[in-house]
């Protein structure tokens, strides 16, 4: 995809978040907030002023904690298969959070290659793509980082999202939001349900289903 967006005329940055890939790691300074400063500080290291952001799952918090705490950085975000911030919670989205247990309790040791299960993928993918996936996870801080992002960043950005946080605050940056058909448990008539705030909570999102 940065190939793509390369070809198109873009300058594509793709950083591994702290925490995650082949980048640093340190569990003992990971927090909600971290990644975000991380970005900010690579942005500003880089004398760029504004982005378009592209993120997906993990990285959509950060992108969120972008676009709400520094929109004079952003023109515009897409996010993939994460719901708006300012989502109002329903039961039929609960199963779309159920990987969460072993990310809480991941102990060191632990594969987490369940998460590449038919029940969490529309397409089989070949042992050696997951073991190119999880080859980070070999790296000792990595694997160590794995329940301290659960437990400091997604828990509580989970939380303040389920709380109505992001419903009292107003979304400035233009967003895309894009799920894919076979994304189970959020169908269609689901993520719009959920997401039935935008005029009162965003200048402009869209939805889109793929």
């Amino acid at each position: 995809m940065a190939t793509d967006l390369a070809s198109a005329g873009y300058r594509a940055l793709v950083p591994d978040l702290r925490g995650a890939g082949w980048t640093e790691a340190d569990s003992t300074a990971l927090d909600r907030t971290s990644r975000l400063r991380d970005v900010l500080a690579l942005l500003d290291a880089l004398g760029i002023e504004r982005v378009r952001l592209l993120s997906h799952d993990m990285g959509a918090l950060t992108a969120m904690q972008l676009s709400y705490g520094h929109p004079e950085r952003v023109l515009s975000a897409v996010q993939l298969s994460v719901p708006p911030a300012f989502f109002a919670f329903s039961p039929r989205i609960v199963p779309g959070f159920r990987h969460l247990p072993q990310f809480l309790l991941h102990r060191r040791g632990t594969s987490l290659r369940r998460i590449f299960s038919p029940a969490y993928v529309a397409r089989g993918m070949t042992e050696e793509v997951k073991d190119r996936h999880l080859a980070p996870q070999r790296r000792a801080e990595v694997e160590a980082a794995v329940r301290t992002l659960t437990w400091r960043q997604i828990l509580p950005e989970a939380l303040r999202m389920s709380a109505g946080h992001y419903r009292r605050r107003r979304l400035a940056v233009p967003t895309l939001v894009v799920f894919g058909h076979q994304d189970r448990p959020w169908t269609e008539p689901v993520v719009r349900r959920i997401s039935r705030h935008a005029p009162r909570c965003a200048d402009r999102v869209e939805l889109a289903f793929v």
